[in-house]
């Protein structure tokens, strides 16, 4: 197939509405060209639908948009198959298929067309996946097999074996260790054609040539990554703060001339009207002056009042140049959790991990290691593994690295009612208006919304609890979160004075949560290691 010359986007008053009628885009225009470029924006404002609308798997309600060049998707959320293999995962299965069977001396007509003459299909993906240190991965290997992250790197290398021209990725380092997010970096830098990243990693939107933002309905793509694009945002609302702080200077200045002017006025009126009452001149005269006075003192105030409503639409112009984000917004209730009660432990009852009282703990490892399988081993003990999990609580609340366990055709409502059936549907309400369901979004299906707001109903589900959670297990907690809502949460854990146990790789992250102790699980075990936090509230010893 003949390669696009110049491989972009093109975006022409595009708009896009759900099946109920809310809007999730409207009148987009820009273009999107050859090169890297970051898709940035709030949780819900429409990224994603963006991307699918790019690759073909919504239709527009209105207006057009026009990918000129072979689309390749990398999806937020990989669907992985149990029956695949890492070929399935590259793309190349049928291909190899054909080239098996060439070998064994079949000629037949459909794996020549299969193959389309990729001779060499088998080292291309190979050196690919070397590229991306995934060289032991065999094309036979299962998915199951694979690690979250192993399968995401998998699934782009894929896309480089492709011949798409435009590749769209949504959030590309989710579940991603540093070795890994390290390799994807590498990958990036020096990606063919067009590439379109959503993405909250900073250190990836940084390596983009152009940075575009969904904001307030409009997006604007703008040269540079994303710090330079937050240095520019940055420098640009502070001069429109101090544009409207300089408006609302001189419509207050406007307020007093008119009230010194109607006292002026006013003082006037009431000589003249003496004037009037004690006959100091001739009744005619007296009546002229009288209607003089009456015009000019209606011409001031219509000069006045011109001049207050001019200084009050500058100031609505100011302020509509202010940027007005809203944020979830996180209380997490007091659970009463004393000193040194024990809440889990993970060992083999030689050598034991305790978590007891209100300690902050990370639990790190390279992909693939197992530590989502230990806490799930946790949260629903079955056969014991290399190392055991025991909790001593049920209140536990779990935020899991997957948000596969909602009920894609339930309502936001109906998902969180069912965590928490107990609580009254105004509690319910009030809830998620904290966390930006509000009005008709309480209906949307759970199936329509972005991977950002899965995550926000289930925080909503968890923070419901009644009595309020003693141990909070986030597992990447940060992969769905827009940056504005991470320091929400960061914000709301500061304050938290239950336990607190978290997976991720997101070093930024987890250096903001004042963690006690690291617990770092590898091929050997689980093993401890202090934190910047200091010493810890957590009995922790070598796990064997």
């Amino acid at each position: 197939m003949s390669q696009h010359p110049h491989p972009s986007v093109v975006l022409t008053d595009l708009r896009f509405d759900w099946p109920d009628g809310s809007p999730a885009l409207r009148g987009l225009t820009a273009a999107f060209g050859a090169g890297r470029t970051g898709l940035i924006g709030a949780n819900g404002s429409g990224k994603t639908t963006l991307l699918r609308l790019i690759a073909g798997e919504l239709t527009p309600t209105a207006g057009g948009v026009d990918p000129r060049g072979r689309v390749g998707v990398l999806p937020q959320h990989l669907a992985l198959r149990s029956a695949d293999t890492a070929a399935d995962l590259l793309g190349i299965a049928a291909r190899r298929d054909a080239l098996r069977a060439i070998e064994a001396g079949d000629v037949a007509v459909e794996h020549f067309e299969a193959l389309a003459e990729d001779w060499d299909v088998e080292a291309r993906a190979g050196a690919v996946l070397d590229g991306l240190g995934l060289g032991a991965v065999g094309l036979d290997r299962p998915v199951g097999a694979l690690s979250g992250g192993e399968a995401m790197l998998v699934a782009l290398a894929g896309l480089r074996l492709s011949d798409a021209e435009i590749v769209l990725l949504d959030e590309p380092t989710n579940n991603l260790d540093r070795s890994a997010r390290d390799r994807l970096y590498a990958a990036v830098t020096d990606w063919p054609g067009a590439l379109i990243v959503v993405s909250h990693d900073v250190a990836l939107l940084d390596l983009m040539d152009d940075t575009a933002e969904l904001h307030d309905g409009a997006l604007t793509v703008q040269a540079g990554g994303y710090r330079a694009y937050r240095d520019r945002l940055a420098a640009e609302q502070a001069a429109a703060q101090q544009a409207l702080t300089t408006a609302e200077q001189a419509l207050k200045t406007e307020r007093r001339r008119r009230a010194e002017a109607q006292t002026k006025l006013a003082r006037r009126m009431r000589y003249a009207r003496n004037d009037f009452e004690n006959n100091r001149a001739p009744k005619i005269i007296m009546n002229l002056k009288k209607s003089r006075a009456q015009v000019s003192a209606g011409k001031l105030r219509g000069e006045a009042e011109a001049k207050v409503e001019a200084a009050r639409r500058e100031v609505a112009a100011r302020a509509a140049q202010l940027r007005r984000d809203e944020a979830i917004r996180i209380v997490l209730p007091d659970p009463g959790l004393p000193a040194g009660r024990r809440l889990a432990e993970f060992g083999d009852g030689a050598d034991t991990v305790v978590l007891a009282g209100p300690t902050r703990v990370a639990l790190t490892g390279d992909n693939g290691v197992g530590k989502t399988r230990l806490l799930e081993q946790l949260l629903r003990p079955g056969e014991a593994p290399a190392i055991a999990a025991r909790r001593f609580t049920d209140r536990i609340g779990y935020l899991p690295q997957r948000l596969d366990g909602l009920d894609d055709d339930a309502s936001v409502a109906e998902a969180v009612a069912a965590a928490a059936p107990a609580v009254a549907a105004e509690q319910l309400r009030a809830n998620l208006a904290r966390f930006l369901f509000r009005g008709r979004e309480v209906d949307r299906r759970v199936g329509e919304l972005s991977g950002g707001e899965r995550l926000r109903v289930v925080l909503a589900a968890l923070l419901l609890a009644d009595p309020p959670n003693e141990l909070l297990i986030l597992d990447e907690p940060t992969n769905n979160l827009d940056l504005t809502s991470i320091d929400t949460l960061v914000d709301a854990l500061d304050g938290y004075r239950g336990a607190l146990l978290v997976v991720s790789h997101d070093e930024a992250f987890l250096s903001r949560l004042r963690i006690d102790r690291r617990l770092r699980l590898d091929a050997d075990g689980l093993r401890s290691t202090d934190g910047p936090g200091g010493s810890s509230v957590a009995d922790t010893r070598r796990v064997r």
